[in-house]
């Protein structure tokens, strides 16, 4: 996606740079410029070259220059580039993009699609864009932000994924077809994240519309996970939506898991939620008890708290974002001084790293460009 391709970018014009200023100077003005047109120049590299050889599919592959659908089919290199495209600065080319994606992007397809990411990417895009659509100097309709285009496509978008949370516990299908709702086929396994990772798309859609069925969807789900932890307080990585039992059950921050707890601190804060601060709270303190050993967080069972995987993923790097959020500067700085290392040991994050072994994982080397350091 080209905004994970954006922060991670950032992160390598920005992140050695910064580090190699903490004790000493800051930016000058000329060391700023420069490092704005080198994020610029990086940026439009890959966007140019997907409008050149990939659009209207989703991503680019950059080996054989063509593109594919991944998601969905929603050109979705495109939606996620919007608000980027307004943060440099391009209006114009901001103004273009959202007046094609109104014209060429249809969300009643027969395509089975991800429950997660297309509420994360799509509406989650859509509703950035149309928020910042006035900023861009697009003309918006009366009424806004409670009306326009970009917010219609966004609640077409979310009410394709409405069927998935028809479910016992409330917790949602991980997939979901646009055309024909829950395959009757479909798994009933869901990962962690991909249940309690909604609150502020929907939310945000239900505040918008007046339409209150988003945010009590997404809080249904939030709130059947938090009836599913452990006696220790904590929560596996995948979960059977139909019986809410548990069927990975590894505890950790990381893949599969690792934005519950990001939308928990996040949904707080947007929403001056109690509720939500409270289950990051706790959680927080079993995570601390249990998964942290020399401010790393490891995966444990999460019954027992014994250690599973003595591992760290390249997902988990948002948390010492998180982290600071709460306030708790201290264990972020702690838990980012060991991120940071594993990327100057590497020159970015290898999607497993054993921390034992103080190396990579066997077949799990790559790095994709996450942008979780950024975050």
């Amino acid at each position: 996606m080209l905004t994970f391709f954006f922060s991670t970018v950032f992160c390598a014009a920005f992140l050695s740079p910064i580090c190699s200023h903490v004790s000493g100077r800051g930016f000058s003005e000329q060391e700023m410029s420069h490092y704005r047109d080198r994020i610029k120049s990086m940026f439009y590299h890959a966007y140019n070259s997907y409008l050149e050889n990939a659009y209207p599919y989703d991503e680019l592959r950059p080996l054989t220059c063509d593109g594919q659908d991944t998601w969905g089919s929603f050109s979705l290199t495109l939606i996620d580039a919007l608000d980027t495209l307004l943060i440099l600065g391009n209006h114009t080319e901001f103004q273009r993009v959202a007046a094609l994606l109104q014209d060429s992007v249809d969300f009643d397809i027969d395509v089975n699609a991800s429950v997660f990411e297309t509420n994360i990417r799509v509406v989650g895009g859509l509703l950035s864009a149309h928020l910042l659509s006035k900023r861009a100097g697009v003309k918006v309709e009366e009424g806004w932000p409670c009306s326009g285009p970009l917010l219609r496509m966004a609640e077409d978008a979310a009410r394709k994924l409405l069927p998935a949370f028809q479910t016992p516990t409330g917790m949602p299908y991980g997939t979901v077809n646009l055309l024909r709702g829950v395959n009757p086929s479909e798994t009933p396994v869901t990962c962690t994240a991909g249940v309690g990772t909604f609150i502020l798309e929907f939310s945000t859609l239900s505040r918008l519309t007046g339409d209150p069925v988003f945010e009590r969807v997404a809080r249904r789900a939030l709130r059947a996970l938090w009836k599913t932890r452990s006696d220790i307080g904590l929560v596996g990585n995948h979960i059977d939506v139909i019986t809410s039992k548990w069927v990975a059950q590894d505890a950790g921050i990381g893949a599969g898991v690792d934005s519950y707890f990001e939308y928990l601190v996040k949904g707080a804060i947007m929403l001056q939620d109690e509720e939500l601060l409270t289950m990051f709270h706790e959680f927080d303190k079993s995570i601390k008890n249990y998964t942290k050993f020399d401010d790393w967080y490891l995966w444990v069972q999460m019954h027992k708290g014994t250690v599973s995987m003595p591992v760290f993923q390249s997902l988990e790097a948002f948390w010492p974002g998180l982290q600071s959020l709460i306030g708790d500067i201290s264990s972020a700085t702690k838990s980012f001084l060991n991120y940071y290392s594993v990327w100057r040991q590497f020159g970015g994050l290898p999607e497993f790293y054993s921390i034992p072994q103080g190396y990579t994982v066997d077949k799990r080397e790559g790095y994709p460009l996450r942008p979780g350091t950024c975050n």
